[in-house]
């Protein structure tokens, strides 16, 4: 890892992608589901590397990952960049990425940690979180407000309380922290869901930057079907 530098920032994006996603109820990875006639990981990467924010785009692969190669990726290229080498977890996954760039990677640079399950990733998201958190000490995280009613529940399932929503946000992604700060803190916290769950964990406070619920993550096989109605009908939405 080179010292730090005085030039400007840049910013790498790490799109963990070694899972399975069995809440599926699919034969391949959840990344490489069809959405809109393209494998749903595309969709987030495409807009990643399209971004004048964004200087390389590292997708994480487990190490037999077998599907990778059977796309066509080369109009990504040379921003995109896969690295072979993701771990069981997502925490696992993330650091063993932060590793493998360490020899490119500057301790103050910006890295911009994205789900790929999240195929409805738009300019305006990256733009706005890169531009807030410029000047932060500590970096932040997209997210949105919870609206819904939320009740705690007992073991069988009956309504144990209802939790006040005053102040409760549903996390997004990108999360974006320093490289250095982010190694540190999951190197510290491995059993965590998130990145600003390990920057928590280090006893910082990751600032929450206002995203919309366009940008939602497909965890059920319904949601792949919003996630296609939001990409048809994003004209005109931001």
């Amino acid at each position: 890892m080179r010292a730090m530098q005085t030039s400007p920032p840049k910013h790498f994006a790490i799109v963990p992608a070694a899972g399975s996603g069995a809440r599926m109820a699919s034969d391949r990875p959840k990344q490489y589901l069809p959405l809109l006639g393209q494998p749903m990981i595309r969709h987030a990467l495409a807009t990643l590397c399209a971004a004048p924010e964004i200087d390389k785009v590292f997708v994480i692969l487990s190490v037999g990952d077998a599907e990778w190669a059977r796309y066509d990726w080369r109009d990504l290229e040379p921003k995109l960049v896969p690295l072979f080498c993701g771990g069981p977890t997502r925490a696992d996954t993330v650091l063993a990425g932060l590793r493998a760039i360490a020899g490119e990677a500057s301790a103050a640079d910006w890295v911009l940690v994205h789900d790929a399950a999240r195929p409805c990733l738009a300019p305006w998201h990256i733009d706005k979180l890169v531009r807030e958190l410029a000047h932060d000490e500590v970096g932040g995280l997209l997210g949105v407000q919870v609206a819904d009613t939320l009740k705690r529940a007992d073991e069988h399932r009956h309504v144990a309380a209802t939790v006040p929503r005053d102040s409760l946000w549903q996390a997004q992604t990108p999360q974006m922290f320093r490289y250095i700060m982010l190694r540190r803190a999951l190197e510290g916290a491995r059993n965590v869901t998130d990145e600003a769950s390990a920057i928590e964990a280090a006893g910082l406070r990751p600032r929450l930057i206002e995203g919309d619920a366009t940008n939602l993550k497909v965890t059920y096989p319904l949601d792949l079907h919003l996630a296609e109605w939001i990409l048809n009908n994003r004209e005109g939405m931001n």
